[in-house]
């Protein structure tokens, strides 16, 4: 068994990072603030550069340096990271130079697993591991996935949702697609545009999706305001908003998200649908938490579905537990990658 130090969820949206003994030290926004120039030296990151998103002048720029779970900017993937492990490591020594796990989209090609490997090791790290996302959730939940019995995870993120079959240890069946909510509140941009005539900002769109956004009928419809600037003019404005409206704005996006668990489904095998069909469907990630997330899928798939407190801890905590299912050689292990 491999002693893993460090346990990692680099996402789009936020970077999770969990040691061993001491559990989830650090949950941040996986945003950079830096100084637009040839340097690009940082100013800050996480809480403090996403207040500064979409707000600073033209001699800052302020950006999200992983796209669809993968690294689209490597200098400042590693600047930030190194922040983060040096913020995580100094609230619980480590001697020497860490182990690391870290998580990244089971669809992920091998340039962009590479480039997640030498990012990390770039932090001053010894060695490190790469798993796949739903596999790493899997662990997180502490189900035992060394036995022949199939479990379903979903793992919906801000820029991906991961869906794999989990059992003996390894991944039976898997898909990745670009539905999460970073793609929901793209969705919610463009309706209020073509519907009420008004631009609205990223983080506006996710403020109304966390207030107010369902993917299927709440007993009562809930309204908000989405807050934004007229087309014409230019000039500041509100407009009112349902759930109802969010579900009709965002169908298009759960229809991927049904269509990519059903693909799944189909790709395994008669006697683990039937495990799955027992146990439940585990729905994982922070993209999950839009409400009725849990209730449309049931519906859609005809399968129960299982949710659980803190899910978007779950791929970090998974990631520092991994150590039986990671080997001390460069072997691939069959359930990471």
């Amino acid at each position: 068994m491999t002693n893993i130090d460090i346990g990692i969820d680099l996402g789009t949206a936020n970077t999770v990072i969990y040691i061993r003994d001491a559990g989830i030290v650090v949950n941040q926004p996986s945003v950079v603030a830096y100084e637009n120039n040839v340097g690009r030296k940082l100013i800050a990151v996480g809480n403090k550069a996403k207040r500064m998103y979409g707000r600073t002048a033209e001699d800052i720029g302020v950006c999200y340096p992983i796209e669809k779970g993968v690294i689209s900017e490597l200098t400042l993937a590693e600047r930030m990271l190194k922040v983060y492990v040096k913020g995580a490591v100094a609230k619980r020594r480590i001697w020497g130079k860490p182990t690391v796990c870290v998580c990244v989209p089971s669809k992920a090609t091998e340039v962009q697993k590479r480039a997640v490997e030498d990012a990390v090791l770039r932090t001053g790290a010894k060695k490190v591991y790469l798993l796949e996302e739903p596999f790493a959730a899997a662990v997180g939940l502490g189900i035992d996935i060394s036995s022949a019995f199939g479990y379903m995870i979903v793992d919906i993120g801000a820029g991906t949702t991961d869906i794999a079959v989990v059992s003996k240890g390894g991944i039976e069946a898997s898909a990745s697609v670009k539905a999460a909510g970073d793609a929901y509140n793209e969705a919610i941009i463009k309706y209020v545009r073509n519907r009420h005539n008004i631009l609205m900002g990223p983080t506006s769109a996710e403020a109304l999706k966390h207030e107010i956004g369902a993917v299927y009928k709440r007993e009562m419809d809930a309204t908000g305001f989405a807050k934004g600037k007229e087309l014409v003019r230019g000039l500041p404005t509100k407009t009112k908003i349902s759930s109802s409206e969010i579900i009709e704005a965002t169908k298009e996006v759960s229809e991927q998200i049904l269509d990519a668990i059903r693909s799944v489904m189909e790709a395994t095998k008669p006697e683990l649908v039937a495990d799955i069909s027992s146990f439940g469907i585990l729905l994982v990630g922070g993209g999950s938490k839009i409400y009725g997330m849990d209730k449309l899928i049931a519906d859609r798939i005809g399968v129960r579905v299982k949710t659980t407190e803190n899910a978007e801890l779950l791929v970090a905590a998974g990631a520092g537990k991994a150590g039986a299912y990671v080997r001390e050689d460069d072997e691939e292990e069959p359930g990471g990658i």
